[in-house]
Formats: structure tokens, C-alpha cells, sequence
């Protein structure tokens, strides 16, 4: 197992717990035009459970993914099954009313009953196992909201109640939110069973193949980089659906967060936890071989923006080494999250006009056990039933009265940058003097150059304006990447695309 670093100052190189590939099998890229009659894009999981139920409902299935099973969002997370999602419920309750959290909670509760059941079903030794899960006072500030949200979410169905003390953190609190019975897995080789499991009943999975272009219609066509598939009906399930034409980019704003993975001679949490306000702090520990493994995230902030990012991870380091004692990082990654103005995830339809064309998105920092709700509200839209939960997370709704001071903060935050980033960055400096792992937006003839230099030496060059909308891309450090500060667009330095919305590369520029 490599380690990453042990103390400040630590390299770039990010590694994620959940994708050490040693237990995976790998799927072929696609090479020929086909059809199908479910075309499912996302190999993560929401489109792996999707794709199981509509098998088990007698469907031929196809799975596409730009990368290999598991490597996207839900290899990148912390992996807690949990219906409490920090301070969720008392906010629900006064945008949407009371009903909205009974059906919030019912969806999550439900999907983690499902993957439970999956790996019991399918027998994957996913290292899943219950917890109670806990978010907690660190502060007096904190602790009516503590309060407020364990009445909201029992009144929404949940075992909650309230804990005035944890034990099991090194730390004192204040008091916490505890749901028990909640669950922690390994998601990648929950993933791994699934996607084999799917394979082995006839279904095709393909992983290495770039979805580009989709036309919803009868049939559907997905257009990708090895050929196109025509099927009766098209899932999005990459995170952000391509090309954008619900307008996602204007209703949910991106941030990414960070977590590490570290030995300890301290006994580690027994339950997973997180705080209730910044600066976020989420723990949980996790097996591997005779180890329990730390693991701390938290320093989340919007994509783009916060200046450099390996601080973040310097950040989680010294909490863990200040609670914790002596640490070695094993793994550190990070992850990208869709947060809608509203609260609640995206999933039905994709538009108004989509006659088989569905969606799932938007879900905040909670995509697990909401993954596989939705992939149980997706099954049942394809299979023609109506669902409880789906009208609360249509795509379509229109709800002013929960979303409109986010919208309009976050599309004045977007313009701020569109703007004032061509001001700023324009008077750079070249990059000569660029050092190993450093990036740096120059002007060129009055044109804006994104430069970067890879730890052998070479530099690359491309055009420092995302292809969504034309904004200034900010450098990555700890991820070596170039990120969109509007609506999340990644870029590798070599302009390929990493994260939508874009779906074009940035063009390559004369280094």
C-alpha cells in the first residue's frame, strides 16, 4: 500500500481508498454501432443499480463509462450510507413542507435497504456494516440546529434522537444527531460485484467510451467514441447530463471536497460522524487487511474558486494528527458535487419534451443511498408505474419560494467571474519560470493561455477558456487539473475534458 505523505508539504499525487484495482476485473471499450433496448450512461451507482433493476425486469441493458467502473464520483466519496445528510431535514421542512422530508428520508432509507440487499443477494464482500451516524455540535452556535433537525427528521420517519455526548471522538461536542442502523461500504467493490453480476445475466458493459452527443427520440441514439448505440431509452447517469439542455448549469453550482486515508495507533470513531457547520469535518473509519483505516474530509469549497488546493489536504492532515496523533496518509482524493439551489436532487425526465430520455443529478454531497433510490425511481418510469418519492425530485418542478435567493446568488457569483477573471488574469506573467506541478493562466496577444508544467519537465499549453461558456479556467494543484470557477467544467492539462458540463476540449495552444 503506497504512502502519500505523512506531513505538511505533501506532494501532489492523489490516490482514491476506494480504487485500489487489485479486486477489479476490467470491461472492454466499445468498437462497433449496437442497439439495446436501455442504454444506461454512468457505470457509478445510480446507473450500475438502474441498469441491475431494469435486467432483473427483463431488459437488455448496455452500460457505457468515460472511464472504468466506480473511477467517477462514487469512487471519490466517503462511502457513508446514511439518511442524515448534516443539518437536512428542518431546512426541507420550511422550503418544502413537512411531507417533503417523510419522502426524502422514505428514498434514502429505501436505497440503503436496496444496496444492502444487493450485496446480500449477489454475495459481495463490499465490507459493508452498520453504523449509527452522527452529526454534531462543535460549537454552542450549533447547538439549536442540532436541536431543530432531531425533531425534523423523526417527524420525517427517522429512529433520531439525541446524543450529548460522543465518547467515540477523541474530541468533546456538544451535543449531536444520531440515527441509528445506518450502513459504511466499500463502493467500488459493491460496483465491481454489480457490474459482474450484470455481465454474467447478458448485459454489456463498456468502460473507456466517451459519451458525446445524444438524441432523445424513438428509438434514442447515444452517440460515443466507439460507435453509436440506438436503444428505446437512454439513462444520464455521468454526474452532469451532456449536453445540457434542462439548463442543470443554472440551477445547481459544483464544489468539490477532500478527504484522507490514514494509518493511526489511536483507536479510531466506532460510527461516522460529521459537524454540523464549516469548517466540515467527516470521519468514519474503514478496514484493510489487519488495519483500520482513519478517514477525514471535509475543506469542501466551489470548483475553481479558493485559491490553491493542496492546502486542503495539509488542513485535514493537521486535524487528524491534532486529534488523532501520529498519522500516516495512505490515500488522499477528492470529490465533485453538484449542489442544487433547492436542496434536492434532479431525477425523472429529462425534460418536459423527453419522450425516453432520464436523468439523475444534483445530489449534493448524499449520492449513495440517493443513487440507488433514484435508480428504483428510473426503473419504475422506464417500466411505466408511478412512483411515491419521484415528484418531489422532478426536474421539472418549479418552486421560487426554495430556490431563488441560491439561484440568484450563484448566477451573480458566475457573472463576477466571467468578468473579472479576463481583468485580472490578463496581466499575468509568462510562464517561463513555471516549476514541476504548477500551472498559470498568461496572456498571449491579448488572448488568455492556460500553462502548465508535469513533473518531468514538459509543458503544455491550451486555451485558458472553458468551452462551456467561455470562462477563465483556474489551475488545480492537487489535482493537477484546470477548473472552471462558472459551473465546474475540468479540464487535464492537455485540455481533455474531466468533468462537464463542457464536452469539447480546450483547444491546444503553442507551449
Amino acid at each position: 500500500m503506497p504512502s502519500v505523505s505523512s506531513g505538511p508539504g505533501a506532494p501532489a499525487a492523489t490516490r482514491s481508498l476506494w480504487l485500489d484495482r487489485s479486486h477489479s476485473r476490467s470491461y472492454p471499450a466499445l468498437a462497433e454501432d449496437l442497439e439495446t433496448e436501455v442504454a444506461v450512461v454512468g457505470a457509478g451507482i445510480t446507473g450500475l443499480i438502474t441498469a441491475l433493476l431494469l435486467q432483473r425486469g427483463g431488459r437488455d441493458v448496455v452500460v457505457v463509462d468515460q472511464g472504468r467502473v466506480g473511477s467517477g464520483v462514487t469512487g471519490h466519496t466517503t462511502a457513508k450510507l446514511s439518511s442524515l445528510h448534516q443539518l437536512t431535514y428542518a431546512g426541507l421542512a420550511d422550503r418544502f413542507g413537512a411531507q417533503a422530508g417523510v419522502t426524502y428520508a422514505a428514498a434514502n432509507e429505501a436505497g440503503i435497504a436496496r444496496i444492502a440487499a444487493i450485496a446480500d443477494e449477489l454475495g459481495i464482500a463490499c465490507d459493508l456494516r452498520r453504523r449509527s451516524n452522527f452529526t454534531y455540535a462543535a460549537s454552542a452556535e450549533d447547538l439549536p440546529k442540532i436541536e431543530r433537525e432531531v425533531t425534523a427528521a423523526h417527524a420525517a420517519g427517522l429512529s433520531a434522537s439525541f446524543a450529548a455526548e460522543l465518547p467515540s471522538l477523541p474530541y468533546p461536542v456538544l451535543g449531536a444527531v444520531e440515527v441509528a442502523g445506518q450502513a459504511e461500504f466499500h463502493p467500488v467493490k459493491f460496483l465491481d460485484g454489480v457490474a459482474a453480476a450484470l455481465v454474467g445475466a447478458g448485459a454489456r458493459v463498456f468502460e473507456h467510451t466517451r459519451a458525446s452527443a445524444h438524441h432523445d427520440g424513438r428509438p434514442c441514439r447515444l452517440e460515443t467514441s466507439g460507435g453509436r448505440i440506438t436503444a428505446d431509452h437512454l439513462v444520464l447517469a455521468n454526474h452532469f447530463p451532456f449536453p445540457d439542455r434542462a439548463l442543470f448549469f443554472a440551477r445547481m453550482h459544483p464544489e468539490r471536497s477532500y478527504s484522507i486515508a490514514a494509518r493511526t495507533d489511536a483507536p479510531v470513531p466506532d460510527g461516522m460522524f460529521i459537524s454540523a457547520s464549516p469548517p466540515t469535518r467527516s470521519i468514519r473509519s474503514h478496514p484493510v487487511a489487519s488495519d483500520e483505516l482513519l478517514i477525514v474530509g471535509g475543506e469542501g469549497h466551489k470548483v475553481g474558486q479558493g485559491g490553491p488546493t493542496t492546502p486542503r489536504y495539509e488542513a485535514l492532515e493537521r486535524f487528524a494528527r491534532e486529534h488523532f496523533g501520529p498519522c500516516e496518509v495512505i490515500y488522499r482524493w477528492s470529490s465533485q458535487d453538484n449542489m442544487p439551489a433547492d436542496g434536492l436532487p434532479f431525477v425523472g425526465k429529462l425534460t418536459p419534451r423527453s419522450r425516453a430520455t432520464y436523468v439523475a443529478t444534483g445530489f449534493r454531497k448524499w449520492g449513495l443511498a440517493m443513487g440507488a433510490a433514484s435508480a428504483e425511481m428510473i426503473r419504475d418510469a422506464v417500466e411505466g408505474r408511478e412512483n411515491p418519492w419521484q415528484p418531489l425530485f422532478d426536474p421539472q418542478r418549479l418552486n421560487p419560494r426554495a430556490a431563488a435567493v441560491e439561484l440568484v446568488k450563484e448566477n451573480v457569483n458566475v457573472g463576477v467571474h466571467f468578468v473579472g477573471d479576463r481583468l485580472t488574469r490578463r496581466q499575468a506573467d509568462d510562464a517561463e519560470d513555471l516549476a514541476p506541478g504548477e500551472g498559470r493562466v498568461v496572456s498571449r496577444k491579448g488572448r488568455q493561455v492556460a500553462m502548465s508544467k508535469d513533473e518531468q519537465g514538459v509543458t503544455q499549453a491550451v486555451s485558458a477558456r472553458c468551452t462551456h461558456l467561455g470562462c477563465i479556467v483556474a489551475w488545480n494543484d492537487a489535482e493537477r487539473s484546470w477548473d472552471c470557477p462558472c459551473h465546474g467544467s475540468r479540464f487535464a492539462p492537455d485540455g481533455e475534458v474531466l468533468e462537464g458540463p463542457a464536452v469539447s476540449p480546450l483547444e491546444r495552444r503553442d507551449p
